[in-house]
């Protein structure tokens, strides 16, 4: 089988682990039983070896369609050909007596008759050990080190070396189900689901997700591509902690052939702070709540200086060593496929920032925060007072050495201010005239060292002429009003040296080199920071006009990877999280904006 593009994956998930299935009907990415689990079906990295699972029409020619159940994280895939219509329904069942955590797949003829194949081969830790597979009456069980899966299936199904293959044939109004469950309760147990059990399993999680985002409180023009945003982020949120994961995947390659590939399956203190003003602006407190829980016992277990790293397992694990798994290929020939992320030993200065931003905006919208993370804030916020003029690696996570990036002095600035705001509006006890002194200090320093009068713009460093479109969260977070001429001169350069269209790169890498050669897409959600800048400044036609294109690039599904490639195809991890709750955020404040002209 040849590769898909990333595009053409819709994502299911239980707020524990996620899946991508194919428009071909096959699951070509799972880890199990955690989002950051070695894998169990990995063939989007590698098509030969990487494993997968399976389930579509014999005769070749059908034409996929793809849509999710309305207001939902349920997928059905539907195939299209002249012998009849087909649908598989894939979901992950919501925690439950009935089926627990497991991977549904439905199989249903609506019209004709059609024959079905169904392959489901697993390849243990990222394809690196090998199972034993054993066929039973009521499906099959894959053996692997330190973990078992179960397949339960009716259908009859035979050993094909590793795999579990069958066929099906199916007339219209029948079923065949399909349960994948993992972990060694399952072990020596096939319990087939009677349709009944399916369909009752099936509007559970239906009825979970529907009663989910119905709580949202968006009501705008854009209701649609805010609420699927909304639930993409809630199934990337780790239940058990309160973790949001930055995406599900890992080494999707930000440029085909090149070397930009990451491992995301962890969570960054700046994607989730922002992942939780998202949900907090459209009404979701208790995320909010369950993520903060998260964020205290990070801030509780800083580094002796009262420093904090900047990216964690979703279970809070420190280490995150990057290793290269260098028997996969890649996606499309992209290695290296890498597990980890090196980026946890980085000096990012912005996340003081944005972390101190969600503790100010959950205090406002969500409840009182304790005596006890206060205490832990104020001795972090000492430790940016005192080391805010340190160069670092910045948003973008260079790999080129350290610079002075204005991003990381603008956040330094936001850290301070809402700390500020904070001690005073809940009359902490607090250094304010360190505070102060160094909160304006950044300011002054930003705007004499970080504005170019040759460029007539803000720029990516001290030391450098590069503009880079961070800089649009300026007004974003009050650093500089949106109709300053200094930012309106920033916003015009930014649009006319990094926009294409509805398009915006993130920077120039060829003018600034950030240790790696390779070229890449641009950048999903510095398109919708333009939309927002541009709101706030006033423009709203252009405003709006950019957003109307950018749900142009989502997927079928209304999903959106990390980059988008020069044909609009999509690059980088997907679905990621930062591109969906920016859309978030610039949708509900030109609606906003809007209704205000009206």
């Amino acid at each position: 089988m040849a590769y898909l593009p990333i595009e053409q994956y819709g994502v299911i998930g239980d707020m524990r682990s996620a899946a991508l299935v194919g428009t071909n009907g096959s699951i070509d990415w799972w880890c199990t039983p955690d989002f950051d689990s070695p894998s169990v079906f990995a063939a989007i990295l590698d098509d030969r070896k990487g494993g997968r699972f399976r389930i579509g029409p014999e005769r070749p020619g059908a034409v996929p369609k793809q849509m999710y159940f309305p207001d939902t994280n349920v997928l059905l895939t539907r195939f299209l050909t002249p012998d009849g219509v087909g649908e598989l329904c894939d979901f992950m069942a919501v925690p439950g007596p009935a089926v627990g955590h497991r991977l549904v797949r439905r199989l249903t003829v609506v019209r004709g008759t059609l024959a079905f194949e169904v392959r489901c081969e697993p390849a243990f830790d990222y394809a690196r050990s090998k199972h034993r597979t054993e066929i039973r009456a009521e499906g099959a069980l894959f053996h692997g080190p330190g973990l078992s899966l179960a397949l339960s299936t009716t259908v009859p199904l035979r050993e094909d070396g590793a795999a579990a293959v069958g066929r099906v044939v199916l007339e219209a109004g029948r079923t065949a189900t399909f349960v994948l469950a993992d972990g060694a309760e399952h072990a020596d147990c096939l319990e087939c689901l009677t349709e009944d059990q399916g369909e009752a399993a099936f509007r559970a999680t239906v009825d979970f997700w529907r009663r989910w985002i119905g709580r949202s409180k968006y009501r705008g023009r854009w209701r649609e591509m805010v609420n699927r945003s909304a639930l993409v982020l809630k199934l990337l949120t780790y239940e058990p902690t309160g973790a949001i994961v930055a995406a599900p995947t890992t080494s999707l390659p930000e440029w085909i052939g090149g070397k930009r590939n990451w491992d995301y399956r962890y969570s960054w203190i700046r994607d989730a702070s922002f992942t939780l003003y998202g949900l907090m602006r459209i009404g979701f407190t208790d995320e909010a709540r369950a993520f903060m829980g998260w964020l205290s016992k990070r801030v509780h277990e800083p580094n002796e200086d009262g420093s904090l790293q900047i990216v964690y397992s979703i279970g809070g694990k420190h280490d995150l060593e990057e290793r290269t798994l260098d028997h996969l290929e890649g996606y499309r020939g992209s290695a290296p496929v890498r597990i980890g992320n090196a980026a946890h030993r980085q000096l990012q200065l912005d996340v003081y920032g944005e972390l101190m931003d969600a503790v100010y905006l959950f205090n406002k919208h969500g409840e009182p925060i304790s005596y006890e993370l206060w205490v832990h804030l104020r001795r972090m916020l000492n430790w940016v007072a005192d080391h805010w003029g340190q160069p670092d690696e910045g948003i973008w996570e260079v790999r080129g050495g350290r610079r002075h990036f204005v991003y990381s002095k603008v956040m330094c600035w936001v850290a301070l201010d809402r700390g500020l705001r904070l001690a005073e509006k809940r009359s902490f006890p607090a250094d304010r005239d360190r505070w102060l002194r160094a909160r304006d200090a950044i300011y002054e320093e930003v705007m004499s060292k970080g504005w170019s009068r040759e460029r007539q713009s803000f720029v990516q460093a001290y030391d450098s002429s590069t503009l880079d479109a961070s800089n649009l969260i300026m007004p974003l977070v009050f650093f500089l009003s949106p109709t300053d001429p200094r930012m309106k001169a920033t916003l015009e350069a930014v649009s006319r040296e990094l926009r294409s269209g509805s398009l915006v790169l993130r920077y120039n890498p060829e003018a600034s080199p950030d240790g790696l050669e390779d070229r890449e897409g641009a950048f999903t959600m510095c398109s919708f920071w333009l939309v927002e800048a541009l709101t706030r400044a006033g423009e709203l036609d252009e405003a709006r006009l950019l957003l109307e294109k950018m749900f142009g690039f989502a997927n079928h599904l209304g999903l959106y990877s990390e980059e988008i490639g020069p044909s609009g195809e999509a690059l980088g991890n997907f679905p990621q999280a930062f591109t969906h709750l920016s859309l978030i955020s610039a949708a509900f404040n030109l609606d906003r904006a809007l209704e205000g002209r009206a």
